[in-house]
């Protein structure tokens, strides 16, 4: 599914361009952005984060030689 986004601002010029240019297409679908204000920056839960190291650790020791031919 995709989704063309149209700002709320230019709703009223681009909206029933876009949605008949869309038509034929069933993947896309049109809407409307109304959102008024950004979500970022307002975090209002979690608290604080601790960032740890995912990776594996390595293999302690050492790894065999490898036959060459």
């Amino acid at each position: 599914m995709i989704y063309c986004v149209v700002p709320e601002a230019l709703a009223d010029e681009l909206l029933d361009k876009l949605t008949a240019y869309y038509a034929d297409d069933p993947n896309v679908t049109v809407i409307v952005d109304r959102r008024k204000s950004s979500r970022r920056g307002t975090s209002s839960g979690g608290g604080s984060r601790a960032v740890r190291d995912r990776r594996r650790p390595r293999v302690t020791g050492e790894l065999p030689e490898l036959a060459t031919d």
